[in-house]
């Protein structure tokens, strides 16, 4: 569920440096921002508090997990059962996210699998929980850009 928070200038100054290093102390990115350690504190919690700040697992590469292969499914639901068909999708390891969507297909499915047979067998895995009509599955050839915010962060600060 996308965050509400709205960040202002400082809070984009604080999360470009700890994008830059995200293992630095409150006191390092203070230092290097030329803020109060108190005021680089209360942001962090704030931002963490108000789901602006997320995990950090979209740093971690499910190749090293030995998941090489990566694939987004669309998946058109009976209405009725679009919670049920959710809930049953986050019980499946693979299944990275799952956004809602607008148009002819209802859900988009970000997966990942160990080779081709594997995702056979997670598709197979997802037309199997009841309320899911059809799936179309599409495979993930090269990553042209990956995820990131930094332009968008680096245009917050300059406001």
């Amino acid at each position: 569920m996308p965050s509400t928070q709205r960040l202002d200038a400082t809070d984009a100054r604080i999360l470009l440096a700890l994008g830059r290093t995200p293992r630095a102390t409150a006191v390092a990115l203070a230092d290097e921002l030329g803020l109060s350690r108190n005021t680089v504190q209360s942001r962090l919690a704030r931002l963490e508090q108000g789901d602006a700040l997320r995990s950090a697992e979209h740093r971690i590469d499910p190749a090293a997990l030995g998941y090489p292969l990566t694939a987004f499914v669309t998946v058109q639901v009976r209405q009725r059962l679009l919670d049920e068909v959710g809930r049953a999708l986050a019980a499946v390891p693979e299944v990275l996210q799952v956004r809602g969507l607008t148009g002819s297909q209802d859900l988009l499915v970000h997966v990942v699998a160990t080779d081709a047979d594997d995702l056979y067998r997670i598709a197979g895995e997802m037309l199997e929980i009841p309320g899911v009509e059809r799936t179309n599955n599409a495979l993930v050839m090269r990553e042209m850009v990956p995820y990131r915010l930094t332009p968008l962060l680096e245009r917050a600060a300059r406001r």
